[in-house]
């Protein structure tokens, strides 16, 4: 049997041992230390070993926890450059504020957070005042990701400085009236104050490790030398459970980026309790971050446990605090000192003996109240330890206590979250604790007054003067927009309109081709940011890698295998391309940072992200809402579109339903263009409206989503005509009529009209000969380009109407005259094109792929959903049958000559 005591082999039995003699002696120290001294202090003597070696530079594996201490000691504090008491003042009066503004708030059931602002307050607090670049500043200024529950602070320090007064926080989250306050930090609602979106919890945190890659690309590829820009992200210790939240920790340590730093508020408490009951959050978070190649800086204790480590001889202190579970820490914080006598120090002789020492105040006062996170001092040494840090980002886990000066009602009571006001005797008793001038007569019929020292008191001067230094206000967005981009050459669009011949070409093929013109344009081909999730070469756009090269910050370090290749693999640090790897939410993080870089930093870029349509939408559709919020501009490319184009890959890669999803989006404008000549249409549209000269009253804060195809077909010239762009744009335009096509049907034939988008125009087209040279039957086709936006003009023409004025939709319009019924396909569910039915004044019907996908070839799949060209004939026979225009019997026989 193996002696469980004895040394067991590892990975170094594998090296050989130059000097055996001298390992042993190494090994016999530790035994000796661990047998005379104890293993606690054999642990501590290896813990300061390992970490010398690494401070050395010696290869070693990362020690990837340290004790749960302050990281930086009481001694290595650097002093605050500025007036601590004005501070704490100030701090004083945005915590009040933050605090009323919810519990006034509160009688019109509107809610708010109040504990969590009320933990934070110090991390905002030290970096407005000494951390946080304006708009002034350097590059771009910091780009600051706020936590969404502590937007109340926001608030309030904005009310403090002058830029809200009390007529706005007597509207916190009462925005209808035009005058109000959003919940959280939305710049769709606020976009003077707000740049970033971050209360779907999760996608703050990656959006900010992404956008300080976007800054380093800007800066690499010289568009905007952005090097002084800092992002620092705001996040929940709760928050970090979501899997956005760290997916991409790695990209930033690969990537080294040291602009950015994230500050985690560990409260140890998520929105129903703990966040860790059993174990240690801040414990877990280091070695997460740690292992990923993160700098850690760990903020854990306040000045008042600065005693007990002095007393802390034997390291008994230390291994309690590491051994004790965040729900117990929790509960010392509302105990009295007895209990934390007895289940804190009591554990340990050595802890009982120090306990002895101490009083009954002072363990209130550290088990209470001293923790990292609320002294400026320890927050200041974070900070300027973080931005000082070169080489990988930083992330600082900051103790506090949820709750903290809201009184023993609020603190660490795992209930605080859902609590939205404080009585008015706790709001005096938080007066006094904050030393506030704030009189008892100054609470008219019970109503909490908010508090300002006057515009020209010592601590608006203060306040505004620091930020004066620090380059303006912040948070703040750029509301101006840049100049209008000049318009690409038109031959990049107009070499569609002459279609391919009797070449067959997908229009993912098409899109692909004309990105390749436009960003070969003198002028506006450096703003273009292609993103792709690892499918390049599916789309076919391996063609631009040598020549616009993939972004990578450390260049090409390697010869690529097929560097003999015309298309070989090139990287480049001012690469053009982002080829995000298997990220789908990584690439949104990316297109989101691209599309909103005309606000953030002042330079209006062109992102396209393109993606298995099917991966895009469903997977991610909670970061194409924040993009909307964020008032991001660009375009959505989903490729391989569509329920039956992409042969042979089956149910969870079919595509029927993503035009469903993008239909929510207020900000987004969703196309399905069939052919070649739409996709330029719609391109050259989309570059005018959002980076071009505005028309009167139009949002240019929208971005487009087109549907692409993978099957090779003819693509036909651009019909002649007048209107054919304004239909195309608008979302529908007739592609041909019975005799425009040249088919046969018989005078006074019945008709029909067939409206098809995407590839499914190609079944109608087919149906339309079928219907003419075997049924007698005169269809005319239309090309339904978007299918959306017929939906959203009809519902603005409703509005319109319900104001008394007169409008007729769109489609209306289109339709008018056009004979008999209606009958509609696409590759997509029948809800897509039935979002227009009920402005069709014609009788209408609808063909669609509903159902999960499956595995076969097109043609196979489209007749078992019913959509190939027999499927729309039979349909189409139906149709007129029921209106008594062909025979009942004429509908069977169909049926049964083309074996459905």
């Amino acid at each position: 049997m193996t002696d469980p005591n004895a040394i067991q082999p590892s990975a170094l039995d594998q090296l050989p041992d130059r000097d055996p003699e001298e390992t042993a002696e190494w090994r016999a120290s530790l035994d000796a230390v661990a047998r005379e001294a104890g293993p606690h202090r054999a642990a501590y003597l290896m813990r300061r070993t390992l970490e010398r070696a690494e401070a050395g530079g010696i290869a070693l594996p990362k020690l990837l926890e340290t004790d749960y201490v302050n990281t930086i000691p009481t001694a290595a504090e650097p002093g605050i450059p500025g007036d601590e008491a004005m501070e704490a003042r100030i701090t004083a009066w945005n915590r009040w504020n933050a605090a009323a503004m919810v519990t006034r708030g509160s009688k019109y059931g509107v809610g708010g957070h109040i504990a969590t602002f009320a933990s934070a307050a110090w991390l905002y607090e030290t970096g407005f005042n000494h951390f946080f670049q304006g708009k002034e500043a350097d590059g771009s200024g910091d780009q600051l990701y706020i936590q969404g529950h502590a937007s109340p602070g926001i608030y309030a320090r904005a009310f403090l400085d002058g830029r809200l007064n009390e007529g706005h926080l007597d509207n916190f989250r009462q925005e209808s009236g035009g005058n109000g306050l959003p919940s959280y930090p939305h710049p769709r609602r606020l976009p003077w104050l707000w740049e970033f979106p971050t209360v779907s919890m999760g996608l703050g945190p990656l959006s900010a490790i992404y956008q300080a890659r976007f800054n380093r690309y800007l800066t690499n590829r010289g568009i905007k030398d952005v090097s002084a820009s800092h992002v620092w992200a705001f996040l929940g210790d709760g928050e970090m459970d979501e899997p956005e939240s760290t997916a991409a920790l790695a990209l930033a340590a690969r990537e080294e980026l040291d602009n950015l730093t994230f500050v985690i508020n560990c409260n140890l408490q998520r929105l129903d309790g703990p966040v860790r009951a059993n174990f240690k959050i801040v414990q877990e978070l280091e070695a997460q971050f740690r292992g990923a190649g993160w700098n850690v800086i760990k903020t854990l204790w306040g000045s008042a446990w600065d005693e007990l480590f002095q007393l802390d001889t034997t390291g008994a202190l230390v291994r309690r605090l590491r051994e004790v579970p965040d729900a117990q820490i929790q509960t010392y914080q509302t105990r009295d000192a007895a209990y934390i006598r007895a289940d804190f120090f009591g554990k340990d002789p050595a802890l009982v003996e120090m306990a002895k020492l101490l009083s009954d105040d002072k363990i209130l006062e550290v088990f209470h109240l001293s923790r990292g996170g609320h002294e400026a001092r320890k927050v200041y040494a974070a900070y300027k330890a973080a931005v000082e840090h070169k080489g990988a980002p930083t992330v600082i886990l900051a103790q506090t206590v949820k709750g903290h000066t809201l009184g023993e009602g609020f603190a660490s009571k795992n209930a605080n979250h859902q609590m939205k006001k404080l009585t008015v005797d706790e709001f005096k008793t938080m007066r006094d604790l904050l030393d506030l001038p704030i009189k008892d007569s100054d609470f008219v019929d019970g109503v909490v007054p908010y508090g300002h020292p006057g515009a020209d008191s010592p601590e608006v001067r203060y306040l505004q003067e620091r930020r004066a230094a620090l380059g303006g206000p912040a948070p703040a967005r750029r509301t101006h927009a840049p100049a209008p981009l000049p318009a690409p050459a038109e031959k990049a669009f107009a070499s569609f309109d002459k279609g391919s011949g009797s070449q067959n070409v997908a229009t993912t093929m098409a899109f692909v081709r004309l990105v390749k013109d436009l960003v070969r344009d003198k002028e506006t081909g450096k703003r273009w940011v292609p993103i792709v999730p690892d499918e390049a070469r599916t789309f076919g756009m391996e063609s631009l890698f040598p020549s616009l090269g993939i972004y990578s910050p450390k260049g090409q370090t390697y010869e690529p295998v097929d560097r003999d290749q015309l298309m070989y693999y090139k990287e480049a640090k001012n690469g053009q391309i982002l080829n995000e790897g298997i990220t789908e939410a990584g690439s949104m993080a990316d297109f989101i940072a691209a599309s909103s870089a005309y606000a953030t930093h002042g330079e209006a870029m062109i992102p396209f992200y393109i993606f298995y349509s099917m991966f895009g939408w469903q997977r991610t559709a909670d970061q194409m809402w924040q993009l909307g919020d964020q008032l991001g501009r660009g375009f959505l490319v989903g490729a391989t579109a569509g329920r039956t184009t992409l042969t042979g890959e089956g149910l969870q890669h079919a595509d029927g339903h993503s035009p469903v999803i993008a239909a929510t989006n207020p900000a987004a404008l969703t196309y399905d263009p069939a052919f070649a000549y739409e996709i330029a249409v719609v391109v050259r549209e989309g570059l005018r409206r959002m980076y071009g000269e505005a028309k009167p009253g139009e949002d240019q804060n929208v971005f487009y989503y087109l549907t692409v195809y993978n099957e090779p077909l003819p693509q036909p010239a651009k019909p002649a005509g007048l209107g054919i762009d304004e239909g195309i744009v608008k979302g529908l335009y007739r592609f041909n009529t019975a005799e425009s096509a040249g088919v046969t049907a018989p005078a006074n034939a019945p008709r029909i009209q067939l409206l098809g988008s995407g590839t499914a125009i190609h079944w109608a087209l087919e149906a339309q000969q079928l219907l003419a040279e075997e049924w007698g039957v005169a269809a005319d086709v239309w090309s339904a380009t978007s299918w959306s936006e017929l939906r959203r003009d009809a519902m603005e023409a409703d509005a319109a109407l319900l104001r008394g004025e007169e409008r007729v939709p769109y489609v209306r319009q289109a339709l008018q005259g056009a004979e008999g019924p209606v009958l509609a396909v696409s590759d997509y569910m029948r809800q897509v094109p039935d979002q227009i039915a009920q402005w069709v004044e014609q009788d209408w019907s609808s063909l669609g792929a509903d159902g999960f996908g499956l595995s076969d070839t097109r043609e196979a799949a489209r007749r078992h959903f019913g959509v190939d060209a027999q499927s729309i004939v039979v349909a189409a026979l139906a149709q007129l049958a029921r209106r008594g225009e062909v025979k009942a019997t004429a509908v069977k026989e169909a049926r049964e000559k083309y074996g459905l």
